[in-house]
């Protein structure tokens, strides 16, 4: 749609109402037992499973692409009662370099995402970032993961933005994009509400909270912002759009608390992996110890688990 400048420019956000909104979550008794492991089961398959580390390689990809094909060990499927053919996580989300080893070792039915655009910073040549999805995709990127450039909020470029995003999307042809909106670098929530807004007007898929790489990232407050301008933007233009916290959910109860604010949010048609995807690397392990407690009632040692 056009990018329609009233509406970024009348944006507020309360605070206050923010802060009392997300602590209500926290403050309530946890999820507990069976239905516990029915949220942490669902979580599984909404998992982007990530590396994007300096010392990536082949073969911490090849044991990643394991992990996402058998998120939990036999041993533990059997004793859940759960069918391992519906347990695996949403997609891999990688480096450019190690796409096309991906897509060879992971069965169809796991997408590969490329972080692309001068991922982390965002600031190489506009030339450089378009040519990195379009050679992504070459190499049989499912999806992208693009890096907005936070300068254009932080002096309110909107029409710039705007056209960076969009342009970005039309490289992408017809793979999703999800816009990386680096909330730790954004300053406040009204740039965050603001920028969530220009970029799904641009074309964006879906919405992502960080690079992982800030010293802020997902938290509950940023993203019921960021949730609310997906409930708008429906409102508006009956679209859906995605969204996709990453960076610091490495725990089970942090993991729950962020889907309860998703369901409380936008309802249950947006939890599933069309709409819905967390960005992570550890979480899995976590999530793997608490359904191996549910089920056995006690933690597991390493070799119980699936490979890590």
């Amino acid at each position: 749609m056009k990018l329609d400048l009233n509406l970024i420019n009348n944006i507020k956000v309360n605070l206050s109402a923010i802060e009392r909104r997300t602590s209500s979550i926290t403050k309530r008794r946890s999820v507990k037992k069976e239905f516990q492991a029915a949220w942490l089961l669902k979580a599984i398959t909404l998992i982007d499973l990530t590396t994007l580390s300096g010392d990536d390689t082949f073969g911490k990809l090849e044991r990643l692409c394991e992990k996402a094909r058998k998120p939990i060990s036999l041993d533990l499927q059997n004793h859940l009662e759960v069918n391992q053919d519906l347990i695996k996580v949403a997609a891999v989300c990688v480096y450019h370099h190690l796409v096309s080893e991906a897509k060879r070792i992971l069965p169809k039915n796991i997408p590969v995402a490329a972080v692309s655009t001068g991922f982390p910073a965002g600031l190489s040549s506009f030339k450089t970032r378009k040519l990195e999805i379009i050679e992504s995709i070459k190499n049989g990127a499912d999806e992208i993961d693009i890096v907005i450039n936070r300068g254009f909020v932080l002096q309110n470029k909107w029409d710039q933005l705007y056209k960076e995003v969009k342009d970005f999307k039309l490289a992408a042809k017809n793979k999703h994009i999800k816009a990386i909106l680096g909330v730790g670098d954004l300053e406040t929530l009204r740039n965050v509400a603001k920028a969530s807004m220009v970029c799904m007007m641009a074309g964006a898929d879906f919405i992502k909270t960080s690079t992982g790489k800030e010293l802020i990232n997902a938290n509950l407050n940023n993203s019921l912002v960021m949730l609310r301008m997906i409930r708008q933007f429906y409102e508006m233009t009956g679209k859906k759009i995605g969204f996709k916290p990453a960076g610091g959910i490495s725990t089970a109860k942090t993991v729950v608390e962020f889907l309860i604010l998703v369901k409380e949010e936008l309802g249950n048609n947006w939890i599933n992996p069309k709409l819905l995807r967390i960005g992570a690397s550890s979480l899995l392990i976590d999530i793997e110890r608490q359904l191996y407690h549910y089920a056995l009632g006690r933690y597991a040692n390493k070799d119980k688990l699936a490979l890590g």
